[in-house]
């Protein structure tokens, strides 16, 4: 069996650092490697980011989680260079951006990063078109490539007949469509979204999460989302890296993070999580298992999804690859056992 190609670094994060504060560039250039959060702290300043080292991987949904005032702005911030790192490294498909001219990181965000943020932050003057259209026209592209563009991307956000509404005139969740179309209007090969559904009520924050995993199943772009919603970053992550005090403290699947949590801080920030909804199928699985069954699942499936089809059956459940080929069996006192524990 072929096993699969290694995944490719899309973002890297080396030793990263944030300090605020006079003094704070002068002490890491002349502390280097040896800078500590201590030392940083012993000198007045305040330390936003401690050491950060990511990668971050095509095509992954990766979701930065922590709460208020834990560093996950800066972080992604310093990783568009919308505000400057104090010290380290970051690299964009090998490219070290802090390296890059004020010019050229101008350019890379024009046409390779895409960003959307908790306050829409739609012109109000413009229309739903004129606004998804804003950033092609900063770019230079010709009037009728941007139209049929922002038409494309306005049809793919499901806004479809809405096209010349203006800001006012659509709901909350309407106009974060129009922010999500805008920044995907540049086709970005990175995409931050920082908060983005966080000011919606829950109905339509539900309805926006789905919508975006709806996106990335025909898009398949990498994406950094910060979210401070555990049950959030369940439904959309890849992986998931927790923030405290500027660190990073963990990365991981969801289901790492719940089934096994570096530390007391972590097994605090998930411990109301339901197993059944992050542990997925594959994991509880029988590989060898065989006899009858009453439906299918697939193995990349969280075993909360099972659930239904248990109940409307009192075989198990074949459990299948992406390929629909058979790889195991999922028991029903499996399920059982695991929503039991939590």
């Amino acid at each position: 069996m072929t096993e699969a190609p290694a995944p490719r670094a899309k973002l890297t994060c080396r030793s990263v650092w944030k300090l605020f504060g006079q003094g704070a560039e002068a002490l890491a250039r002349r502390t280097g490697a040896r800078l500590t959060a201590g030392a940083a702290r012993q000198a007045g300043l305040i330390v936003a980011l401690n050491d950060v080292n990511l990668e971050i991987f095509e095509g992954e949904i990766f979701v930065i989680m922590g709460l208020s005032g834990s560093g996950k702005s800066t972080l992604v911030r310093c990783m568009s260079r919308l505000i400057e790192p104090t010290a380290g490294e970051i690299l964009f498909k090998g490219e070290d951006l802090l390296a890059a001219s004020e010019q050229r990181m101008i350019q890379i965000r024009r046409h390779q990063m895409g960003m959307v943020f908790q306050h829409f932050a739609l012109l109000p003057h413009l229309s739903v078109l004129g606004n998804v259209a804003f950033p092609l026209e900063v770019q230079g592209v010709d009037a009728a490539t941007r139209q049929e563009r922002a038409l494309r991307m306005v049809e793919l956000i499901g806004l479809k007949g809405r096209e010349d509404y203006f800001p006012r005139e659509l709901s909350g969740g309407q106009q974060q469509r129009v922010g999500i179309a805008r920044s995907l209007a540049v086709e970005p090969e990175l995409w931050f979204l920082d908060e983005p559904f966080s000011a919606l009520d829950p109905l339509i924050r539900r309805e926006m999460q789905d919508e975006f995993i709806r996106l990335q199943a025909s898009l398949h772009k990498t994406i950094v989302f910060i979210t401070h919603d555990f049950d959030e970053a369940i439904r959309l992550a890849d992986r998931v890296a927790i923030m405290k005090d500027g660190a990073v403290v963990q990365v991981g699947t969801p289901e790492r993070l719940v089934t096994a949590p570096a530390d007391a801080y972590v097994a605090e920030f998930t411990k109301d999580v339901t197993l059944a909804k992050v542990v997925k199928v594959e994991s509880v699985m029988d590989a060898a298992g065989e006899g009858p069954v009453g439906g299918s699942i697939a193995a990349g499936a969280r075993v909360a999804d099972a659930a239904p089809l248990l109940r409307e059956s009192e075989a198990d459940l074949a459990v299948e690859d992406a390929a629909g080929r058979r790889v195991g069996l999922l028991r029903r006192r499996d399920v059982v056992d695991l929503m039991l524990r939590g």
